[in-house]
């Protein structure tokens, strides 16, 4: 099983949080605390993650690691007695979150991804992709944590950021073990993953898609995604690519709209 925290009443309509990579499970706290009066709320640690082994940092994944992961998620969750949830995915947690709403179509209510990349189209970009995320995890396993952390950061993706913002996060992500994290980096790449577009028509729950209006990519990514597939896209404003921390409150607003416009059985 993966490390995990539940918060709201067992018989309330499940929803399940994956966090993004560096993430943990109390990077939802603040959502979770707006809305366990409703919901019952399950966040988990994915592999590699955690500050000990207590915390899913010592679960190793194979390259590819998608669907093993996936399968890990849904045996915790059968340990729970969740059998039907909402799900949540930020980042590298949506990306796992499409695998496992392939994988069990009929447990879900309803999928939302957060600044989530549903795959690469092409041969180049897989390889191009590849050597990009072989050189991050080579800095994990020969950096100290901290200056792993400073460079990730750095990256444009992260430009919404203050500095203040940014320090916060790399004290925050510096009790995470290095090694485990590059196991499952690696195995979760983006090069490794195929290319999960059509998800959302494969399912009868509603399919939605939260980004940060200062994320310019992933917003336009989104705009592109809905006009193929049956995917609801809501921007969130003063936010950039992780929006459930920049405005949480509009962020589980959100989530609550989405959740209480979808039929209990979907």
């Amino acid at each position: 099983m993966l490390s995990y925290c539940t918060a709201g009443k067992s018989d309330s309509p499940a929803v399940v949080f994956l966090h993004g990579f560096l993430g943990s499970k109390q990077d939802w706290q603040e959502i979770v605390e707006q809305l366990k009066d409703d919901f019952f709320c399950i966040s988990l640690n994915l592999p590699g993650h955690g500050f000990n082994h207590l915390e899913s940092s010592s679960v190793e994944l194979p390259t590819p690691g998608f669907i093993p992961c996936a399968e890990l998620i849904h045996t915790t969750l059968e340990q729970l007695n969740v059998s039907q949830y909402h799900l949540v995915g930020y980042s590298l947690g949506g990306r796992i979150a499409l695998h496992l709403a392939r994988l069990y179509p009929q447990a879900l209510l309803s999928l939302t991804l957060e600044s989530c990349h549903p795959g690469l189209q092409n041969k180049a970009a897989r390889t191009e992709r590849k050597a990009n995320d072989r050189a991050w995890a080579q800095k994990l396993q020969i950096l100290p944590i901290r200056g792993f952390l400073d460079l990730w950061y750095q990256q444009a993706v992260f430009s919404d950021l203050s500095q203040t913002e940014r320090e916060h996060l790399i004290d925050k992500r510096s009790h995470n073990q290095p090694l485990m994290l590059a196991n499952c980096y690696q195995a979760t790449s983006l090069a490794e993953q195929d290319d999960l577009r059509d998800t959302p028509s494969l399912l009868t729950a509603s399919s939605h898609f939260i980004a940060g209006h200062q994320d310019t990519k992933f917003m336009a990514l989104a705009k592109r995604w809905q006009e193929q597939q049956p995917l609801s896209v809501h921007c969130i404003h003063a936010s950039g690519h992780n929006v459930h921390l920049a405005a949480p409150q509009a962020f589980a607003k959100q989530l609550a709209s989405i959740f209480t416009s979808t039929p209990p059985n979907s």
